[in-house]
Order: structure tokens, then sequence, then C-alpha cells
């Protein structure tokens, strides 16, 4: 059965036989649909599962960001240390703003999962207080046990905020040898939508399906963040990234989108890749792209890809823009529970995220000591953790990004 409500396209394909003729269009409605009864009883249980989801995700698709603006002075930032090495490398980060003497104010809040009024999953009240209040946040790794019956929480802190854009900077460090020394792209992720949508079900036993969730306004939301990224960052071109010669409805809805906002940003230069060939091309020569911007999942795998070109996820910052103002900054790593509380961790990744968000409060000045201050640090070479390839402590490599912060004053 094949669903299209105007600018929302989702394939309901129950079957668990090949579906080629998915790509075509009068073909559709026979190939793909339940095979005996059974899981036709399915499909309609299935519905009002799926339904929900549709209605909850369009409405959040429709609001509109509104642009935050931070006055001078002291800021709040809600900080969610997170789990295993999260509170290690969240107390370094507090330490170098107070050597940077950054006009910040932490308001530490908690984040598990808790079963709201009528048994959906939210975050605890007062961390939703806190973000709805200060608008920012930096968080620590997360963890979501295998099967402990909720969704991720990085994916339930998306949903609750509508964290619709995941940034990703990857640029080589200085000093930190890796197979390439030039890197300098981004990649902008839908955060929403597509395979994570979270429509998922048992059609009969043995079979599961899940469905992929592509919208208009997600995906011109997405296009025109990632045009606007460009722009405002002196970056030269974007890319879309897509398999629409796959999947050449949904996919090619979002890549619809992308060209049509790049008619209204003529100074950027706009091309389209597919997916295996953006990554064939990525690990040969990196340096041919510049601002990719992709659906969810090809996010979630080509970011991971791009960072270790960098040296890994342990150097690279992430932030994720949402609607109303809000964005939310964090370490992509995991939480390392075999290393926590052994004073062992690298608060790099944390670190950059840290800065990123400073130069989104617009405290550009704090941001780009910070910045050199770290960076001088590991190219120098001396005081480095283990997986930086030294032997330092995290509160020795912390106490030198202090030194040369408060040597840059």
């Amino acid at each position: 059965m094949l669903i299209n409500f105007a600018s929302l396209t989702v394939y309901y394909c129950v079957t668990w036989q090949p579906c080629e003729t998915l790509l075509g269009e009068a073909q559709v409605g026979q190939q793909c649909r339940a095979e005996t009864s059974e899981a036709g009883r399915a499909e309609r249980m299935a519905g009002n599962a799926w339904r929900s989801t549709v209605s909850r995700i369009m409405g959040a698709v429709k609001s509109q960001t509104q642009p935050r603006t931070f006055s001078r002075g002291m800021q709040t930032v809600t900080i969610i240390p997170g789990d295993g090495i999260g509170p290690e490398i969240s107390t370094s980060v507090i330490k170098i703003f107070e050597a940077a003497k950054v006009p910040v104010q932490w308001e530490e809040r908690n984040v598990t999962a808790i079963k709201g009024p009528g048994g959906k999953w939210m975050i605890p009240p007062e961390a939703k207080e806190s973000m709805d209040k200060s608008k920012i946040g930096l968080k620590g790794p997360l963890k979501t046990p295998i099967a402990a019956g909720h969704p991720s929480m990085n994916l339930l802190l998306r949903k609750t905020f509508d964290l619709y854009a995941n940034v990703r900077p990857c640029v080589s460090i200085e000093g930190y040898k890796t197979p390439y020394t030039d890197v300098d792209l981004v990649t902008i992720r839908e955060n929403t939508e597509g395979e994570y949508s979270g429509i998922e079900h048992v059609i009969v036993d043995g079979v599961v399906q899940s469905i992929k969730l592509i919208t208009e306004e997600a995906s011109r939301r997405i296009a025109e963040y990632a045009f606007e990224y460009a722009r405002n960052n002196q970056r030269n071109s974007v890319t879309a990234v897509h398999k629409a010669n796959i999947m050449r409805m949904s996919d090619g809805l979002f890549l619809r989108k992308c060209r049509e906002v790049a008619e209204n940003y003529k100074d950027v230069k706009f091309t389209e890749m597919y997916l295996d060939t953006v990554c064939l091309n990525m690990v040969q020569d990196p340096t041919q792209f510049d601002v990719l911007v992709m659906p969810n999942l090809y996010g979630d795998i080509l970011s991971d890809l791009c960072a270790g070109l960098i040296g890994g996820l342990g150097v690279t910052p992430s932030g994720n823009i949402g609607a109303n103002g809000v964005a939310i900054f964090e370490s992509v790593h995991g939480t390392a529970p075999d290393i926590a509380g052994m004073d062992l961790a690298n608060p790099t990744a944390l670190l950059l995220s840290a800065v990123m968000m400073l130069r989104h409060m617009g405290l550009h000045g704090h941001a780009k000591k910070i910045e050199t201050a770290c960076f001088d640090t590991i190219r120098d070479k001396k005081v480095l953790t283990k997986d930086l390839g030294g032997n330092s402590k995290c509160s020795e490599f912390t106490a030198e990004i202090c030194r040369r912060v408060q040597d840059l004053d």
C-alpha cells in the first residue's frame, strides 16, 4: 500500500518478497501489498501505530525555527554530564571555561528515560524545563543499554526539542597524524525522520517492517539550513547525498527540495551525488568536499566515516540545531565505561563541541582562545592523553590547556 498525502511520502510495503516495482508508479499498489490474510490483518493493526507517529513528525516539521538572540553578560547553559566518562570530561570543560573567563553559568541536569502519562517515554521534567529556559545545552555521552525497553536517549532528546540539524565539522588537526592532512568539510544531517522515525512493527511472525519517512517540510528545512550554513561560514559548495536512483520517491523528494532551495543560493555551488559514490570519493580525496547535506541514516554513517579521516570521534565536535532557538552540542563518542573514573579520558571532542557552542552564542573571542589553546597543546605533543599518543591523564591535559588559555590573555 502506498500512501501519498501531498508533501508526505510514506512507503508501506507489506511483503517479504523483492519489491523492484516499488520504483514504478502504476504497479506499486499491486506489487507491494499484504500477501496473506494474516498480513492484511497485521497491516490494519499497524496502521494506527504509525499514524500517530506521522502526525507528530508532520506537526514538528511545520514549526518554524526562531532565531535565538543572546544578551550580553552572564548566560546560562544546561549541562548534561552523561554516563561513563561523561562527568570527567564535563568537569574538564568547566575548568577550561573558568580559565578562559567565559561568561557562562552552568545548570547541571541528568537525563534518563522515564514514562510519562499514557506510557510515553520522556526526559525528566526538570531537564526539559532547564533546556526550554536556557535554549543552549552541552551534553556528554549517554548510554542506552541494548534491550532496555526505552528509545535511545540521544533520539529522545532530538525528538523532545525538534533538533532537526546535526552539524559535524571535520577538520584535520595539526600535529595529530592521520593518513589525511588537509580535511576540511562539514556534514549536515537531517535528524528527525528517515529510517530513524521509529515506525516499526511485526507483520507476521518472523517478518518485521521498518518504514522510512521523508517529508517535504523536513527536507526543505535541512536544505535551507545547509545553504545558510555554507553562506554564513564562507563555504563554497553544498553536496546533496542521496540514493534517489533506488528510492526514487523518498530520496527523490529529498533531492527535489535540495534542488529547489539551491535556486535561491546562486552564490553557493550545488552538486548531488549518490551515497556510495561519496564514500568512495571521500576516502580517495576528501578535499573535493565542502558542506554535505543528507537524510538521517546516511548522515549517521557518513559523519562517522569523516570523523575517522581526522582521527576519530574523540577529536570530532558535534552540534544539534533545533526549532525555537534550542541547540544542544555534544561529544558523539561512547561512554567508555572501561576507563570511567580513572582520569584517562580525552575531553577534546566535548571541548571542541563547547567551542562550537560559544560561536553559536556569539562568544567568538572566547571560542578562538580555547580552540587555539587546545590545538597548540595537541601540536606540542608534550601533554596528551593516551588515545592522542601520549601518557598524560585527563586532569593533566586539562591543566595544560588552562595554562595556555591564561597565557593568551
